[in-house]
């Protein structure tokens, strides 16, 4: 069963009680794209340091398929969707991360919309960890295998209008005209989007703050 969480502190408490006897507890952070996931895991990641918890947040982004071979496949069009991820690649790294020691892992450049390689690191005495990513709690084939790996997991649900009114302010920041921004966002994200929050694995917590 599902707790909700409103305040921050209070999913403060819960991610400083999981358990830090493993080599390493990973928590997941997971929600439908623009949903708030890449402000929130730094800025818990800090409070879990700030609190004596040595803490990294890890995004999945950086397993994103480059763009030649979703090209090759007929997927640019639906680029961040679920086939569009390495997620064998990125089971394969988790199951790395959870037995400690150091680990060098990809980003994505969202300006150019490309994953970088080894472009980031966790260091063998960080012994807690958010990975953040959309799907992380989805329940579907290689997917649902991620959630034997999470220590605790969080899920940030958000209506579908705020949703649309977030991602076509996305492509706008990005520099996109307010229509190419909305058919972005209508055509790709928000079908992503619902799938996460329709397909998705029991979380732990459901984090809905008013000030986020």
């Amino acid at each position: 069963m599902s707790r909700t969480i409103h305040a921050f502190d209070d999913l403060l408490a819960a991610a400083l009680g999981v358990p830090a006897n493993a080599p390493r507890a990973l928590i997941a952070l997971a929600g439908p794209p623009a949903s708030g996931k890449s402000t929130l895991s730094p800025r818990l990641a800090r409070a879990m340091t700030e609190a004596g918890r040595p803490t990294q947040v890890v995004p999945m982004d950086g397993f994103h398929l480059d763009d030649r071979i979703l090209d090759a496949r007929g997927l640019r069009p639906r680029k961040g969707a679920p086939e569009t991820f390495d997620i064998r690649g990125f089971t394969r790294f988790i199951a790395d991360v959870a037995t400690g020691g150091e680990v060098f892992y990809p980003l994505f450049d969202r300006t150019r919309e490309i994953a970088i390689g080894q472009a980031s690191v966790l260091p063998d005495t960080c012994r807690t960890v958010i990975v953040e990513g959309n799907y992380l709690l989805l329940d579907a084939d290689h997917w649902r295998d991620l959630r034997a790996f999470w220590a605790l997991s969080i899920f940030l649900p958000v209506a579908a209008d705020v949703l649309e009114t977030r991602l076509m302010a996305r492509w706008r920041d990005l520099g996109h005209t307010p229509e190419t921004a909305r058919q972005k966002a209508m055509g790709n994200d928000i079908p992503n989007g619902t799938r996460v929050m329709t397909a998705l694995l029991p979380a732990d917590i459901l984090f809905t703050e008013s000030a986020r």
